[in-house]
């Protein structure tokens, strides 16, 4: 489905929730409701090997960094930037900056290093979370036009023992400030309203340098209320996780799964979309048109390599399809010798396509740009 042609027929919807004070609020009253529950599931490298952590395993590690953020200073509203692929580190460090009442800064990891200095410089960045050597060398080019930037922590690698930290490094500070001051965390989270700052979202906008968007706790609170009332997502549910977390449409799943408590597994590599998809078996993935119209592609394009009596057999089982689903659309009944027609169509190609994309799909939510109505109409 698209997000312009989701419909609720069937769905029962619910009254607005009142919205959360803050985003961190949001996370702490998701682990006290579901604190044994699977909250995230991401692979390990280089195995590839699926790993799954619960709602109080993520609360240890988020407290972590979060104390470890305090201990450096972090404030209300204190800028504190992730330039990173999408992954459960990028997901930690964002909640632990919610959690120190900071607000996170996002940047591409493919922003080049001008750009980078631009944003960390423009935002006031007090720290940077780094994915790697390479996303710290961009930072490190620009160091002396940085003087707010105290510490660079990086997710993939070592300190320097001066401005690098590793992500380990701010845990073991975080355990020290943590013990010093037990209650220091949730005097810092009572703190935060809706009104605070949560999010520097930077884009390029149409000319000039990036712009930052300021969204506030406010703002991600009440998405995730919103979505919640809609009653279409179900904290049953597996959402697949890869758009970047750099964008607002990443983030606002991110709320979503806060307020609902479904399962994110998460995995930012584009290239790894169609395998991961039968691996995690998800309930439902949004992306963007050009993730749609891959999987659209590979499909066909393997389907067509095939012999030549599996590719006829292909296409007549989608011609079946759209002349079904186009009664459906009109909201005429699909019976006689079409509706025959579909159910083998389905016995020798459908149910082998949603196999392959886990078998378990409820919604494909498609945004950021219009989906074309051929792709939209195949799916």
């Amino acid at each position: 489905m698209t997000a312009q042609t989701v419909s609720t027929v069937g769905k029962s919807e619910r009254p607005l929730p009142t919205p959360a004070a803050s985003v961190a609020r949001m996370f702490l009253d998701r682990v006290q409701a579901q604190p044994n529950d699977e909250a995230f599931r991401a692979p390990v490298l280089p195995s590839e090997q699926w790993v799954s952590s619960t709602w109080k395993e993520t609360d240890t590690k988020v407290r972590r960094l979060a104390g470890g953020l305090l201990a450096l200073g972090i404030d209300l509203e204190d800028r504190v930037a992730i330039q990173a692929t999408t992954s459960l580190d990028w997901i930690l460090a964002d909640l632990a900056i919610m959690l120190a009442g900071g607000a996170t800064t996002t940047v591409y990891p493919s922003t080049q290093p001008e750009d980078v200095g631009f944003i960390l410089a423009d935002s006031d960045s007090r720290l940077v979370f780094a994915e790697d050597a390479s996303q710290v060398a961009k930072i490190a080019a620009h160091r002396a036009d940085l003087a707010a930037v105290q510490k660079v922590i990086v997710f993939d690698g070592k300190g320097d023992g001066d401005w690098v930290m590793s992500m380990e490094d701010l845990g073991r500070l975080g355990d020290e400030y943590n013990q010093a001051n037990p209650g220091g965390i949730d005097e810092r989270v009572a703190k935060i309203g809706p009104e605070h700052l949560a999010t520097l979202i930077y884009t390029s906008g149409t000319t000039g340098r990036p712009k930052g968007v300021m969204l506030t706790h406010g703002n991600w609170a009440y998405e995730g209320a919103s979505i919640d009332a809609l009653n279409l997502i179900h904290k049953e549910w597996v959402h697949f996780l890869w758009l970047p977390l750099s964008h607002s449409f990443g983030k606002v799943l991110l709320s979503a799964q806060l307020q609902v408590g479904f399962v994110t597994a998460v995995d930012g590599r584009v290239d790894r979309i169609v395998d991961n998809l039968a691996i995690i078996k998800p309930t439902f993935m949004a992306a963007a048109p050009r993730i749609f119209e891959k999987v659209y592609t590979k499909i066909v394009s393997t389907t067509d390599a095939g012999p030549g009596v599996k590719a006829k057999i292909f296409a007549w089982a989608f011609g079946v399809g759209q002349k079904a689903a186009a009664l459906e659309r009109e909201g005429k009944p699909v019976g006689g010798a079409l509706a025959a027609q579909r159910r083998v169509a389905d016995k020798l190609v459908f149910t082998k396509i949603r196999a392959g994309l886990g078998g378990n799909i409820e919604y494909f939510i498609s945004g950021s740009a219009a989906l074309s109505r051929p792709i939209a109409e195949w799916f």
